[in-house]
């Protein structure tokens, strides 16, 4: 028997069905998989998204998201290494400590600049940037933003207020991708690639 509209189980379906990637019925499948191993996977759940409630913050120097007022990243001494990578979202944050690759800080900015959706400099952390380039001794920025128009714009904008910081900008590279076939990818990407290519 489905469970009525007013009923717990529907409201978490309703709950589930807003996050990202989930429809009404991946919610549904979800929910009914959750209830099935609630000893395992539900009751534990509901318990780390509680703790999660309760101790989730913003790190109040670059934005990652931590359970301290200063986040692990810009606490850990070996990644004061002058260098800081500024992303958009926690999200692409994320996406780059998974590569491993960067041993830096990072400055998350919190969106980009839109005159369509009306956001400024002001609303998001660019201002803090700028003074984290001049307090923290800082000698390179790269501008991790996202190839779209708002990313670029955004990109540029920084790249003009710290025009005069004496500090290296770069950006990351942009083209074809490991792995990727010609045929397949988009105008603009081939585009890019040709005009950042290198040496063989």
């Amino acid at each position: 028997m489905a469970p009525n509209a007013h009923s717990d189980i529907e409201t978490l379906i309703e709950m589930m069905a807003r996050l990202p990637g989930l429809g009404p019925r991946s919610a549904r499948r979800v929910v009914l998989h959750l209830i099935k191993k609630r000893a395992v996977l539900l009751l534990p759940l509901a318990q780390a998204m509680q703790r999660v409630a309760e101790t989730a913050r913003e790190c109040s120097r670059c934005g990652n998201i931590g359970t301290t007022e200063i986040c692990e990243i810009c606490t850990d001494p070996e990644r004061a290494t002058g260098t800081i990578c500024v992303v958009e979202d926690v999200a692409d944050l994320w996406a780059i400590e998974r590569g491993g690759a960067f041993l830096g800080r990072y400055h998350v900015l919190g969106g980009t600049l839109s005159a369509l959706d009306a956001v400024g400099p002001d609303d998001l952390r660019i201002p803090d940037l700028a003074r984290r380039v001049r307090d923290e001794g800082i000698s390179e920025v790269i501008l991790a933003l996202n190839a779209t128009v708002d990313g670029q714009t955004t990109a540029h904008y920084i790249a003009d207020e710290l025009a005069d910081a004496g500090v290296a900008l770069t950006s990351l590279a942009q083209g074809v991708p490991i792995g990727g076939e010609l045929d397949y990818l988009d105008d603009g990407t081939i585009s890019a690639a040709l005009k950042a290519r290198k040496g063989f």
